[in-house]
């Protein structure tokens, strides 16, 4: 027997403004969206194919944004680490930075990577690219 990652789950203060900062970031649409509760996805995804994906192989999880009392006091134990497909890193920094992620020096100097923060200070990873061509590693 195995389990499917089929969702992830982020708690915050602003969960439909978080989740147009993630769709937004990832190419996803808003799936369902009540007052304190979010979920983003691929667009087009309906109930029953998703169950037949999930029974037959990983998938690509959805993410749900919940609104909680609490405000985030340290470093989450857990991030998302994304790369660019079609630019180059920097690139994609800039592009995350306008639609209001923040970059940070938590990055070791001689990373390839960089330690970006979501509009509500959720740490995040963009890594090397995997565009083909002059981006490719």
């Amino acid at each position: 027997m195995t389990s499917r990652i089929t969702e992830l789950s982020v708690d915050c203060a602003d969960p439909a403004a978080l989740a147009r900062f993630w769709a937004a970031v990832l190419d996803y649409a808003v799936l369902d969206e009540e007052p304190d509760l979010v979920e983003i996805g691929p667009a087009g995804r309906v109930d029953e194919q998703l169950l037949a994906e999930v029974r037959t192989g990983p998938v690509t999880p959805t993410i749900f944004f919940a609104r909680v009392p609490e405000e985030k006091v340290v470093k989450n134990r857990l991030h998302l680490d994304l790369s660019p497909v079609d630019t180059d890193r920097d690139t994609e920094v800039a592009r995350l930075e306008a639609l209001g992620a923040r970059r940070t020096d938590l990055a070791p100097t001689d990373s390839t990577w960089v330690v970006m923060l979501d509009p509500e200070g959720n740490e995040f990873c963009v890594l090397r690219s995997l565009a083909p061509g002059r981006f490719a590693l």
